[in-house]
């Protein structure tokens, strides 16, 4: 038995709350374990999945597309190239036409914007796989992860070091809902847009190595996100100093933890023998988009599934 609630989309991590989070974590753990017990768990039978993409990915599309199957779904992969979207159909017509013919819809795109408005004309949940302005699937997994390894994140200090981009901004809405406070540094230029900042739980820090002090988790992401590779050269210089490297994670707590949402640029921002090293955990958070997109696409279709069947 479930407990069926209205339709509920997931566009950025203010989107849920705290209460929401610790059940989809506890899923995610239960859905995990199964997995990895080979126990089939196929709560989804004859669910769709769509998964449109306009910027191209790895972890995501996999991720999403092989936890639906093994949700018990089915999963549909759709491009620019593949759809009306790229010939301009708009927005708002594809929300209203796609969501009549599957259950939940996936969308990784540009602006926030433009999936604020397909999730406006959907008859069914919509989740931002990315968007310019935010990741939220990523930071939960990023989170998750980071319970698995050390216990709850509040109170805890989560050191951001590089560009202000989609990542940090999930990261300083995740700080709000779960009681953290983030260490920022980035490169003069490069600053954060506050008007995607709402949070004073954050402290600036023109020195890099400085926002690493007592960090319990230490994140970075690549200078050049996707959409801004004509920067590139500018960005390497303006970066300079802002890798991650031993010297800035022996600043950190004796048992901080690495992340890096991927992929990396050994050598630019994160240095070979940090990601390698034994703090990061960089491969456990790549395989967790897997376990808790499976557990928040179970949440949005089903609802919270009670505890008799939780244990089935």
């Amino acid at each position: 038995m479930s407990i069926q609630k209205p339709i509920k989309h997931y566009l950025q991590f203010s989107d849920f709350t705290l209460d929401e989070y610790e059940y989809v974590i506890e899923r995610a753990h239960l859905i995990k374990r199964k997995f990895k017990n080979y126990e089939i768990y196929h709560p989804l039978i004859d669910r769709t999945l769509v998964m449109v993409f306009e910027k191209n990915s790895t972890r995501t599309r996999l991720s999403f597309e092989a936890g639906m199957h093994q949700l018990g779904g089915a999963a549909i992969y759709l491009n620019t190239r593949d759809s009306q979207l790229g010939r301009g159909e708009p927005v708002e017509d594809a929300g209203q036409v796609m969501s009549r013919m599957c259950d939940i819809i996936m969308v990784r795109t540009f602006g926030q914007d433009i999936i604020e408005r397909f999730a406006a004309n959907s008859r069914v949940p919509v989740i931002n796989g990315l968007t310019n302005e935010h990741h939220p699937c990523q930071v939960f997994a990023d989170i998750f992860t980071y319970y698995e390894h050390r216990g709850p994140i509040t109170g805890k200090t989560v050191a951001w070091v590089g560009d202000a981009n989609n990542m940090l901004y999930s990261w300083l809405q995740a700080a709000e809902v779960f009681g953290f406070h983030v260490n920022v540094s980035t490169p003069k230029g490069y600053d954060m847009d506050m008007s995607l900042v709402s949070t004073d739980r954050y402290t600036f820090f023109e020195n890099p190595s400085d926002a690493c002090q007592g960090a319990h988790l230490v994140n970075t992401d690549v200078w050049t996100s996707m959409g801004y590779e004509e920067e590139n050269a500018a960005r390497l210089k303006a970066f300079d100093g802002w890798i991650v490297d031993s010297a800035k994670m022996s600043r950190a707590a004796p048992d901080a933890l690495f992340m890096h949402c991927l992929p990396a640029h050994r050598g630019e921002e994160v240095s070979a023998e940090v990601i390698d090293g034994p703090q990061s955990v960089v491969w456990d958070e790549a395989e967790n988009r897997l376990h808790i997109q499976k557990a928040l696409i179970e949440y949005l279709l089903i609802g919270r599934v009670d505890t008799q069947a939780a244990n089935t």
